[in-house]
């Protein structure tokens, strides 16, 4: 564990995630997933963490590995065809993860997923949030149409709304 990290999830903690991702933001992002999900039969969601901290932090806890918790935390391996997609942004590192329900995941290699993250990462790096935010979603929306068809009876099976942690 670098002093580094901890310095950054210190200093970035959850107050950076609200001002980068403010209400009018987050309803925009909201309102991308709504609409992307008339497209397919998936479920999206968007996490964003200001930062670890606690005992995550402590265990110098990965991304990815984060991203995994927060996943079963929200239930989104809960769905009828096994197509909940988590995008995940561990803000203090810029890092994004995308965890996929074994439905989807078995149709969009890893490198397909790595693409993607590293296209939002890019967006991130020049200070644009939203827009990465915005194209991730898009991008996740494409592989989901492409595998996951939408269905006359498409139920929303989880929440629209981003979570800020």
């Amino acid at each position: 564990m670098g002093i580094g990290r901890i310095g950054r999830h210190l200093l970035h903690h959850h107050w950076r995630a609200k001002r980068v991702f403010p209400p009018n933001v987050l309803g925009r992002i909201e309102q991308a997933i709504r609409q992307s999900e008339t497209t397919h039969s998936g479920q999206i969601r968007f996490v964003v963490e200001g930062a670890l901290d606690g005992g995550p932090l402590f265990r110098n806890q990965p991304a990815r590995e984060r991203a995994l918790d927060v996943f079963s935390h929200l239930r989104i391996w809960d769905t009828a065809h096994n197509n909940g997609v988590l995008i995940y942004l561990l803000l203090a590192d810029r890092d994004v993860e995308i965890i996929a329900d074994r439905g989807i995941d078995a149709k969009v290699s890893a490198e397909g997923w790595e693409t993607i993250c590293r296209a939002m990462e890019a967006e991130f790096r020049s200070g644009q949030f939203e827009r990465g935010v915005l194209g991730g979603i898009a991008a996740v929306s494409r592989e989901l149409a492409r595998y996951f068809p939408p269905q006359e009876s498409h139920p929303n099976e989880l929440p629209d709304a981003p979570v800020v942690l």
